[in-house]
């Protein structure tokens, strides 16, 4: 830790904007002092203490609660004060600036995003999974994110990854024992069975893996871009999946010019959906931005709902804009109006059956007719299972260092398959599937992805 990890630090830790209850929270070392000057009295530990918040010439400043929480029994692990008092943004300012004057000789400073957090990680009073479920309960955007984020926070992923670290050290110090007194002649992969043992290992993994992808979805969601020429009615369907009239729908082709991002959640699941600009060819200046926003908007897609209509199957417009569509992005074919063609359907009435398949779908977005089908797709895509449905909510990060553990131990049970001599590169694959473990909860963590994981973070937390 560098010495201004050290230094007393100061933020408004709510909302920007008005309300009923603003809090300043201030951490560091020794904060009692601190706490006199401000209000010429002790403050009693863990006591709510009604006072004037007045400012060096003793002029009211607001009047709140005052709550001092020694460390290393608080948030951050260090002396934690905290003043509650209306939320107005320019009262909230006034204590702010009257509190770093009071303690500028102390050293005190202006919190970074994500320093309180942080400081109760490097003080043990968290680990790094437990910290990010901090920022992940803020940003949560649905009941069954806010649940998971919770239980993170509370440790229930953390607790799997323990559990599943202290069976791989303990078949490390198996191995590593073996390698340090080869003279015993032990048969260590008969005598510990280390490939049951590493067998187990690896269903566990899995099962914890499985849940992590679940909960990744869950936290990120999916980015569906609606793509197709004017007119076939992509602005219909967003408001379709929407329930409410989020973007502009006329009859006029070239309606929308930019995109219009809505987020919607199936199944708890956030769905990002982005109305994009219809693709054609056009000398309009601004519907030509719009068309090149909507090829880059495709590009960073996770899937492309190709909107047509159903009266126009093989156009010749449909077929180059699908040539031109990401090879590898999946891409559903979506044909809508079917209300405006059912007596042109009637010979074909089975073909939205035998075309699901294809990732083919009829529907219309003006009767709601085959949305649900659609989005029981979109779920089928982003790899959502209600049946193994996360507890809690993993990063991309978790998701890749478990992954990165799990070819490690896969990589272990070959050298025990292949030659049972070669304990020293059996044992190197165990260290490297734990270090991948305790990357997750940080006990093997660079300073630069800390700095990269707590400045996403919002002041105050």
């Amino acid at each position: 830790m560098t010495a201004r990890a050290y230094d007393p630090i100061i933020a408004i830790a709510t909302a920007p904007g008005r309300g009923g209850i603003g809090v300043i929270r201030i951490s560091g070392r020794d904060l009692a002092a601190l706490g006199e000057r401000l209000f010429t009295t002790s403050l009693k530990p863990r006591h709510a203490h009604y006072l004037g918040f007045n400012d060096e010439n003793g002029t009211a400043i607001d009047k709140g609660i005052a709550l001092f929480f020694p460390g290393p029994h608080s948030y951050t692990g260090e002396d934690v004060l905290e003043l509650q008092g209306h939320g107005g943004p320019a009262v909230l300012r006034r204590l702010l600036t009257h509190c770093l004057e009071t303690g500028k000789d102390m050293g005190l400073r202006l919190a970074e995003p994500g320093e309180f957090t942080q400081r109760a990680f490097l003080n043990s009073r968290m680990d790094l999974a437990q910290a990010e479920a901090v920022a992940d309960l803020i940003e949560a955007s649905s009941d069954a994110a806010a649940r998971s984020a919770m239980a993170s926070l509370s440790g229930a992923f953390s607790q799997q990854v323990h559990a599943l670290d202290d069976q791989v050290v303990h078949l490390r110090m198996l191995v590593e024992a073996t390698l340090d007194f080869p003279e015993e002649e032990i048969d260590f992969l008969e005598k510990y069975q280390a490939r049951e043992t590493l067998a187990s290992l690896q269903q566990d993994l899995d099962k914890i893996l499985a849940q992590a992808q679940q909960g990744q979805i869950l936290r990120e969601g999916l980015h569906v871009v609606l793509a197709g020429q004017p007119n076939v009615g992509k602005s219909s369907l967003l408001n379709a999946l929407a329930g409410d009239e989020v973007a502009i729908v006329t009859p006029i082709a070239g309606t929308t010019r930019d995109r219009v991002i809505q987020q919607i959640h199936i199944e708890g699941v956030p769905l990002h959906i982005i109305d994009t600009a219809g693709l054609r060819e056009t000398e309009d200046t601004v519907e030509s931005i719009g068309i090149a926003r909507s090829w880059a908007e495709i590009e960073k897609a996770n899937v492309v709902l190709h909107l047509q209509d159903i009266r126009a199957q093989n156009d010749k417009l449909d077929s180059a804009i699908a040539e031109r569509l990401p090879k590898h992005i999946p891409v559903l074919k979506v044909f809508n109006k079917l209300d405006l063609a059912q007596g042109e359907l009637e010979q074909t009435a089975s073909a939205p059956e035998q075309t699901e398949s294809q990732n083919v779908l009829f529907i219309s977005a003006k009767t709601g007719e085959g949305l649900d089908a659609l989005r029981t797709r979109l779920l089928d895509i982003a790899g959502w299972s209600p049946a193994t449905e996360s507890p809690w909510l993993a990063r991309e990060r978790h998701v890749r260092a478990l992954e990165e553990a799990a070819i490690h131990l896969q990589q272990a049970a070959d050298h025990a398959a292949h030659n049972d001599q070669v304990l020293d590169l059996f044992a190197e694959e165990l260290r490297l599937a734990h270090e991948a473990l305790c990357s997750i909860t940080g006990q093997f963590t660079s300073d630069d992805l800390l700095g990269e994981i707590f400045s996403s973070f919002c002041i105050g937390k």
